[in-house]
Parts: C-alpha cells; structure tokens; sequence
C-alpha cells in the first residue's frame, strides 16, 4: 500500500469516527409535514464513482414521488453525475466537491458556504458512513434533517434493508412516518439512468454492427477495480464454457476505459467512454454477465437482466435487482451454477 493510500484510508477511518454521532434524524419534533409544501431537496451523496451514483436513483425517484412539487439539489463529488442524471427533470443544481479538495481548497470551501446559503426543506444523506455526507446535512439550514441512520431501538423488518440502493429509501419511509406520513409498501424503486428512447435506438444500431442481429446477445465485461477483479485464467475458463454452452448466441466483451481484456480480445468487442452510449448499448442484450463494478450497475440501470458476480464485496448490499436480474457469490459457487442462471434468463417464458 502506497502512502498516500494509507495517508487516505487513515484519513477516512478518522472523520467517520469523529462523524458517526453528529446529527439526530428523529424529526417528529418538527410537527407534520406537508408534502406539497417541500419545494427544495438536498440529497448528498459525495461520491464520484459510477455505481455509487447510479446507486441512489431509487431515492431520486421517491423524493419525487413523496413531494412532487420539489426541486432537488444534489451534492456530490467530481463530474459525473451532470452525465448519469441528464435526463431527471426535476434536478435543479448538482453541487460538486473537487476531486483533490487540497489542491481546490478555494472551489472546496465554496461548495461548502453555497450548502449553508440555500434555503432547504429537506436534507437526506444517503450514506450513513459518508462523513461528508452527515456535515452536509448538519451544516445546512433545512428543517428536516435527515442523517441516514435509524434511532438504535429501531429495525426495519425487509429482508432486502442491507441494500445499499434500498435502505436509504426504507430510511426516508420509516422517518417520515414519524411526522404523519403513512409509509408506503410500494417496491424500491429499480436504479435507473433514465435512458431517452433515441439513446436506446442508437445503441442497438451500434450493438447491430458488432453481432448477429438474429441472435440472442450475452454481453460480459472482464474487468473489476482492484481484488473484484477475475485473473486472465478464470475469465478465459469462463469464456471458454460460455462459447460451448451458447454456440448459436452472440457474445461480445463490453471493454473499460482502460482498454483491456481479461480474454485477451478473443470476443467482438465494444469500447466507449461515453456512459450513457455504454448505457445505451447494453439496453438492447439479452443478458449481461461482469463482476461487480460501475458498469455492472450500469447495466442494471439500464434495464438489462444483468449476472452480478461476487468475491469481495458484500453480495446483499450491492446485488442487481429487478428484470430477472441476480447477484452469485463466486467464493461458494462455481461455473456451473453461473450457467444455470443464465439458463433460467435466457429461456424465462420460453
């Protein structure tokens, strides 16, 4: 470990200690909320990474639908998210903290003293071990605050709670209740990038020069940050048992950013640096399969019937769900058990 990585790690292991017991998301004090009077929304989620951001569209699509009046600010971090929300309408302002907020000290205190200007309703922070996130929501001037954590007598009885794209929504739920709202039993929300139907049109013109158009589509994506990341060997045994298994469907590698393949390129390939074209892309395949990483939720936000494969992280909190979509833990199953599900998605209603 390089020392600026421990420098960073030290660092987050500090502000979340000192941060874990700033703010109290009971609100009932407050008095009863009327949810056609909440005109502007902060949402904080600091993060600049694919799948975090992708990740908290489900609480996007609630806050809408809880006060449908509302305008919602976002605050996050780098500038991504421009990309991966320009197509929810009712976002107003995405407030952005620099990447290297020592290098932009200026542009960072800025992000800062605009949180503390604006006139909030309501404040939710997405992450509850996001220090930055619980700063946000104690430094604004809204009033309903909203943390992220649940009073410590309290358990929500949902099975899926430990999704990190659902229990911020079980979290709202459960602390509006507090102030009168009946909580709703609706589903969470699925993730979502809110694809046009012309981004969709064109990824299929795209993905039609790359396969077969009169066959069914496996898309898989080799590459994973860091320990998430297959070696060569697995993935080529892997490939080699999807050509067997599937000799009459199309497989093609979706490639990262970086322009490597754990195949070796054996399969077509497609490479963009573009979300919303990958996004696109992806939208028209039958079913993707790829470790757990941006782009696994990537395809899941858009639509796709995605096979989540897991060996580091927590499979419960970060699974795809929805559209027959599944997450495999591969520290106890095996190749076999890979191909039954894609089995059961490929030939689901046939």
């Amino acid at each position: 470990m390089g020392n600026l990585l421990k420098v960073n790690v030290f660092r987050r292991f500090l502000m979340r200690n000192l941060t874990k017991n700033i703010g109290d998301s009971s609100i009932s004090k407050k008095g009863p909320i009327d949810t056609s009077k909440i005109k502007r929304v902060l949402i904080c989620r600091p993060n600049k990474r694919l799948g975090n951001l992708l990740l908290i569209t489900p609480l996007l699509q609630e806050v809408t639908t809880t006060f449908p009046n509302c305008k919602i600010d976002l605050f996050v971090k780098g500038t991504l998210a421009q990309i991966v929300f320009e197509n929810y309408d009712n976002i107003d302002k995405i407030i952005s903290l620099p990447k290297k907020p020592f290098k932009e000290l200026v542009q960072y205190l800025k992000v800062w003293t605009l949180i503390r200007k604006q006139n909030y309703d309501v404040v939710i922070n997405v992450d509850q071990n996001s220090s930055s996130g619980r700063l946000a929501v104690k430094f604004s001037n809204a009033k309903y605050k909203i943390f992220g954590d649940l009073p410590e007598n309290v358990q929500l009885p949902y099975e899926d709670y430990e999704h990190i794209a659902k229990y911020p929504v079980y979290n709202l739920r459960y602390t509006l209740t507090q102030v009168g709202i009946q909580n709703t039993e609706e589903p969470v929300a699925l993730i979502d990038l809110k694809l046009s139907e012309q981004e969709i049109a064109n990824g299929k013109k795209i993905l039609n020069d790359i396969i077969d158009q009169q066959k069914k589509t496996i898309a898989i994506f080799t590459f994973a940050t860091g320990d998430k990341c297959y070696c060569v060997e697995w993935w080529e045994e892997f490939y080699k048992i999807l050509k067997k298994e599937y000799p009459d469907y199309n497989i093609f590698e979706v490639l990262p950013v970086e322009n490597v393949s754990q195949i070796n390129f054996q399969a077509p390939t497609f490479y963009s640096k573009d979300v919303r074209e990958i996004g696109s892309v992806l939208a028209n395949v039958d079913v993707f399969v790829g470790a757990d990483s941006g782009i696994m939720h990537l395809s899941s936000a858009s639509k796709a019937t995605t096979v989540g494969l897991f060996s580091i992280s927590k499979l419960k909190k970060y699974e795809p769900y929805g559209n027959n979509s599944i997450g495999i833990d591969t520290n106890v199953n095996d190749f076999p058990v890979f191909i039954e599900a894609i089995n059961r998605i490929l030939h689901k209603g046939n």
